[in-house]
């Protein structure tokens, strides 16, 4: 569990994070560097989910021996999917990280919605429904580790 308190905001209190994986955690299918050595140290405070439409059919090579669950999806309604997937983890207790438009509406949900904008580009309506844009995802994760980051930049 990773709780942040926010000066002026109730504190968020979470226990899930719920990653994209084509555009955030990997570019043509393939998992960023230094993404890995940012999981692990994660996954000791909270249940990462990978859930994604896997474009590039990597997903599961690239994920193997890391500390996440992965949920490849259909084609067909991804945004809802991922909508729902958070939902039904109880998306008061949920960080999701994401850029297509197929993760506008898990972000929306999400207590904590961030949105990256890297070489594949980000959704627009996916930004406006972040709580935080950045402009790579160990950015991205590198705020959760460091919660103080994420107070200064959310508190009212």
């Amino acid at each position: 569990m990773l709780t942040i308190d926010i000066p002026g905001c109730a504190p968020l209190t979470m226990e899930h994070l719920v990653l994209d994986f084509n555009g955030t955690l990997a570019l043509d299918g393939v998992l960023l560097d230094g993404v890995a050595a940012l999981l692990h140290p994660l996954a000791q405070h909270l249940r990462i989910h990978v859930v994604t439409g896997d474009t590039f059919g990597q997903a599961r090579a690239q994920l193997l021996g890391l500390p996440c669950e992965l949920t490849v999806l259909p084609a067909a309604d991804q945004e809802r999917a991922k909508h729902d997937y958070v939902r039904r983890l109880g998306s008061h207790s949920v960080a999701c990280i994401g850029n297509g438009r197929n993760d506008r509406m898990m972000l929306e949900a999400a207590a904590l919605g961030i949105a990256v904008i890297q070489a594949e580009g980000a959704y627009a309506q996916t930004i406006a429904a972040a709580d935080i844009v950045v402009r790579d995802v160990r950015d991205a994760l590198a705020l959760l580790l460091n919660p103080l980051r994420l107070a200064a930049t959310l508190r009212a």
